[in-house]
């Protein structure tokens, strides 16, 4: 348990009224305990109760109106970065679905293939110039389940046609969107980003990187070029990075001297072309027409700085990959 006081002085009209003060002796945290300790989150039982957390109020030594939340962290990080939700200081329980503690869950980037330790605790506190009072940490073992959700980007680039918007998508649907937008030189690089594939609201320029919910001003893109964007839209920013995988190769009509660019799919996470191909010579996969990320590999799996993959025959060629699933595949139309 972790405490810390300072005393605490009320206002009055008569000089003569008594101060409450905080005496150490007297303060105890917050009581917590789980339903259970061990949760495997699955999507078919999301509307059902996952965990119900018991808590009591914390003692201050006198009647205090604090401020109750709990907190989660992952076992270890002595909740450096916590996630955090209010508690009801008039209530004495606090339960979860599965969809919505599995939301939770997934701000801590917890894996998906194998259950991790996080810790829960209930955070008390008198004012914000008073410390923190924590009760004793509760262990739980959790494993998630996938949340994928999209925004979307309707733009210059694409006539604004907000029914055939492209997306950005949130693997874990904890608020962070990512994806490949390629902005066409004929377009004036403008953009918005919508929850959904509609104009009732949108998020747009607010300025130096940040995103500005309903604001007059459309975003815009810095050049005519494929970028990754990545929204927060827990901290309302946005970020560009110029972002293009093409194919090379002495099996591709251009050799190894230049690359042919590849589409992407912001569904699938995946690039790919179709073309013609040589066969008995290879390809590789790089980052930007450059050299310093590239991939190869063999038997539909690739590597950064993998061997050429050769291809077997003459032929027109579908040919995908994953930086995401690290795979690749050559199918022969």
């Amino acid at each position: 348990m972790m405490l810390s006081f300072i005393a605490l002085g009320f206002s009055a009209c008569k000089k003569d009224q008594s101060l409450a003060v905080l005496d150490p002796a007297k303060i105890s945290a917050s009581s917590l305990s789980a339903s259970t300790n061990s949760l495997v989150l699955e999507k078919a039982n999301q509307d059902q109760n996952a965990i119900t957390f018991t808590y009591s109020k914390a003692n201050f030594g006198f009647e205090a109106g604090a401020t109750y939340s709990i907190q989660f962290a992952v076992k270890g990080t002595n909740f450096s970065s916590p996630i955090e939700a209010p508690l009801d200081a008039n209530a004495t329980t606090l339960s979860y679905k599965v969809i919505d503690f599995n939301a939770l869950m997934l701000k801590l980037n917890l894996p998906f293939d194998q259950a991790s330790n996080v810790e829960a605790r209930v955070k008390a506190f008198l004012s914000s110039k008073v410390d923190v009072v924590y009760s004793t940490p509760v262990e739980l073992s959790v494993k998630p389940y996938p949340l994928i959700d999209f925004i979307y980007v309707p733009g210059d680039y694409q006539g604004w046609n907000i029914s055939a918007a492209d997306s950005l998508m949130s693997p874990t649907g904890n608020g962070i969107y990512s994806g490949v937008i390629d902005f066409t030189p004929s377009s004036t690089l403008q953009f918005l980003l919508t929850p959904k594939k509609a104009w009732d609201h949108k998020f747009s320029d607010g300025g130096s990187g940040k995103l500005l919910p309903e604001g007059p001003n459309n975003l815009q893109a810095p050049t005519a070029d494929p970028y990754k964007i990545t929204a927060d839209l827990n901290n309302l920013t946005i970020a560009f990075e110029k972002y293009s995988f093409g194919i090379i190769g002495d099996a591709t009509p251009t050799g190894w001297g230049s690359d042919t660019n590849m589409n992407y799919n912001n569904g699938t996470r995946t690039w790919s072309i179709t073309l013609n191909l040589i066969g008995g010579k290879d390809i590789k996969f790089r980052l930007n027409d450059d050299w310093g990320t590239n991939y190869g590999g063999s038997n539909g799996t690739i590597s950064l700085n993998g061997a050429n993959i050769t291809i077997p025959s003459d032929g027109t060629y579908k040919v995908s990959f994953s930086e995401v699933d690290m795979t690749y595949s050559v199918v022969k139309q």
